[in-house]
């Protein structure tokens, strides 16, 4: 039977490979998941650490709730099985991969438009255009806007 604790107030420079190493010294290790920003990939500073035994877990908990790491006291207790959801460890034991979110973006919008997307995008540009025509026109302002098409 294996045992879950929660880790909480994790310091920054503590990351999965530093917990694997440290948490080792208690008994196996077998899933962590520390928690990050999608965006950032910055640490949410908790993370899970699944044990081989429930009883290492119960002793991990308790020597290391309070324990002072950094300048952070950290705050650690053992999840009951009932509390642990399925996908809790999705993505644990995996080195965590910064998406880059601007040239991703960047890719998107500059990639050339389809015949249809540019059509779609004249029809809505002229559209505006023609609110605009007869918004002058109710004010009496005799003036032609350039046209897209």
């Amino acid at each position: 039977k294996t045992g879950v604790i929660y880790l909480g107030r994790i310091p920054h420079g503590f990351f999965e490979k530093e917990m694997k190493e440290y948490f080792s010294q208690f008994g196996e290790v077998t899933r962590l998941r520390l928690s990050r920003n999608k965006k950032t990939g910055n640490s949410k500073h908790y993370a899970f650490i699944e044990f081989a035994s429930e009883d290492v877990a119960a002793i991990v908990a308790d020597t290391m709730n309070n324990y002072m790491l950094f300048e952070r006291v950290l705050m650690c207790h053992v999840v009951p099985k009932e509390k642990i959801h399925e996908n809790l460890f999705v993505g644990a034991n995996k080195k965590f991969k910064k998406v880059p979110w601007l040239k991703v973006f960047a890719k998107k919008h500059n990639k050339p438009k389809t015949p249809e997307e540019l059509a779609k995008q004249v029809a809505g540009l002229t559209r505006q255009q023609n609110k605009r025509q007869k918004r002058l026109e109710a004010l009496g302002i005799d003036y032609a806007l350039p046209s897209y098409a």
